[in-house]
This record gives structure tokens, sequence and C-alpha cells, in this order.
């Protein structure tokens, strides 16, 4: 007597493997230059100040490149003033910062406006106005702090666009005599983080 079993059976299996998701981020950023001559025309120092975009700032690049609203390229540089020592918020607007104030002991009747070159193609995507520097002639002994990017020309004016603004990291404030020349250059930069 033979006993015969059979016994049979299927496995299915299946697997999903992922080489890696894709994921671009976004991250921008300015610095402001400064160059400051005596009346003879020599460098007395040269300073940096990387900036802070405030919120106004982000949202009306989004709402100018995304949106398309309101677009106005025209920009202007202003100087802060070292008294009160500035502080800076992300929520600071041309009409309300509380922190720091802006100088305007200088001869020029409005804020210089900014012309910037083409933005490069790489990354990081560089703009900057290298090619025609802003410049503030002195008229005052004062201490300055750092640099603003504002949309609205008015020497003391609080109306425009705030986009940026700035102090010196270190050694900080700086001095300028009337007479003095200080040529500022901004540069932004947007880079795929």
């Amino acid at each position: 007597m033979f006993n015969e079993k059979a016994s049979s059976s299927d496995a299915i299996g299946s697997q999903l493997v992922l080489g890696g998701a894709t994921e671009s981020r976004a991250q921008g950023g300015g610095v402001f230059h400064f160059k400051c001559y005596d009346k003879d025309g020599n460098l007395k120092w040269e300073d940096s100040a990387h900036n802070l975009v405030v919120n106004v700032g982000l949202a009306d690049m989004n709402d100018k490149y995304f949106s398309g609203s309101g677009y106005s390229a025209t920009w202007y540089l202003g100087l802060v003033d070292n008294s009160p020592s500035p502080t800076y918020a992300a929520g600071d607007t041309m009409s309300s910062h509380a922190g720091w104030s802006e100088n305007t002991d200088y001869t020029q009747a409005n804020r210089p406006t900014v012309t910037f070159g083409s933005a490069t193609v790489a990354d990081p995507s560089v703009i900057n106005n290298s090619g025609a520097v802003d410049v503030f002639t002195m008229n005052a002994s004062v201490t300055i702090a750092g640099a603003f990017l504002t949309s609205n020309n008015t020497k003391g004016g609080t109306t425009g666009i705030l986009f940026s603004v700035s102090t010196f990291q270190s050694p900080g404030a700086r001095t300028v005599v009337s007479g003095d020349t200080l040529n500022v250059t901004y540069e932004f930069s947007l880079d795929a983080a």
C-alpha cells in the first residue's frame, strides 16, 4: 500500500525601492560692501555686512516673481545710524522699525538709486550693483552702523517696501567725517540649497 502525499505552495512578493526623492530648496541672502574714502580719495576703511531680508521683503519678492503683481525694479540704498545701537527684526517695515533709525547726513537729495547688473546663471545666482556703485557724500561726522535696501528714494521717508537691512559684524559701527565718501555695493544671491 502506497501512501502518496503532495504539497504545493506559491509565494508572491513585491518590493518598491525609491532611488532617492527629488527635493529642491532655495536659499537667499545679501551682503552690503562698504568702502570709505577721505576727501582726498584715500581709502580709510572697508567692510561688509550680511543682511536680514525682512518679512515684507520676502513677500514682495514672491508677489513680484510668481504673481507678477505691482512689479517695479527700482531700489534705493539708505544708511543705518548707530544711535541708538541698532537691532533688527524680521517684522521691520519702512514705517515701523523701532530698533534702528536712518542716517541722512549726506549731501545727496535722495537715497541713491541701485542699478543692478544681470544675474549670473550659476548656483548660486548672484546679482549686484558693482557696475554702478552707490555713493554717499557725507556732510557730518557720524557713526554708521550699516545699510538698508528699500523701494522709496525719499531720505528719511517711511513709505515703500523695506527689503533688507544690515549691520557691521566686526569691528562694529564705523565712523565717517564730513567730506568722506562712502561707496556701497549690494550683492544678493539665490542658492539651490
